[in-house]
C-alpha cells in the first residue's frame, strides 16, 4: 500500500474518531431537540476533500449508536449523507450551513418527534434543531474562511 494511501487512511480514521470523540464529550449539546453539535464542523472537510464525507458518515453512524440507537443510526446517518452530497456538490462554502440546517431540521426533527415521541411541536423541534445545525456549521464556515486567510497550508493539507 502506498504511503499516500496510508495516509488518507489515517486521516480519516482521524477524523471519524474525532467526530464520535466530540459528540460523546459534548453529548449534553449534540442529541435532542434542542442540539448544538459540535462535531458537525467536521462538515467542512468535505468542502475540500469530497472523501472525508465517508469518515464524517462513519463518525456519525457511530456517535448516534450512543444516545437513540438503530433509528438515529440509519435516520440521523441518513441526514449527513444527505448533507454531505449538498456538500461535494456545492461551489460556495457559504451555503452549507443553511443546507445543513434544513435537511437536519426536518429529517432529525421528523424522527425525535415520531419516533422518539419528543413532546414538543413538530415545527418547534425542526426550527431548534435546525437552528443548532446552522450555528455550528456556520461558526465552522467563519473558521475555516480564516483558516484559508491565514494558513493556506493547513487547506492545502485537507485537499489532499
Amino acid at each position: 500500500m502506498s504511503k499516500q494511501k496510508v495516509a488518507l487512511i489515517s486521516k480519516m480514521g482521524v477524523i471519524a474518531a474525532l467526530y464520535v470523540a466530540l459528540c460523546y464529550v459534548f453529548s449534553f449539546a449534540s442529541y435532542g431537540p434542542v442540539q448544538f453539535r459540535i462535531a458537525e464542523v467536521l462538515l467542512l472537510l468535505v468542502f475540500y476533500n469530497k472523501k472525508y464525507a465517508i469518515p464524517v458518515i462513519i463518525g456519525t453512524f457511530i456517535a448516534n449508536s450512543l444516545m437513540y440507537g438503530i433509528y438515529d443510526m440509519v435516520i440521523g446517518t441518513f441526514a449527513t449523507v444527505l448533507v454531505c452530497l449538498v456538500i461535494v456538490l456545492a461551489k460556495n462554502k457559504w451555503i452549507i450551513a443553511p443546507a445543513a440546517a434544513v435537511i437536519n431540521g426536518v429529517v432529525i426533527g421528523l424522527m425525535l418527534y415520531y419516533i422518539f415521541k419528543e413532546p414538543a411541536a413538530l415545527w418547534f423541534i425542526m426550527i431548534t434543531v435546525a437552528f443548532g445545525e446552522f450555528v455550528v456549521v456556520l461558526a465552522g464556515t467563519m473558521l475555516f474562511a480564516g483558516i484559508e486567510k491565514t494558513n493556506k497550508k493547513v487547506i492545502d493539507l485537507l485537499k489532499n
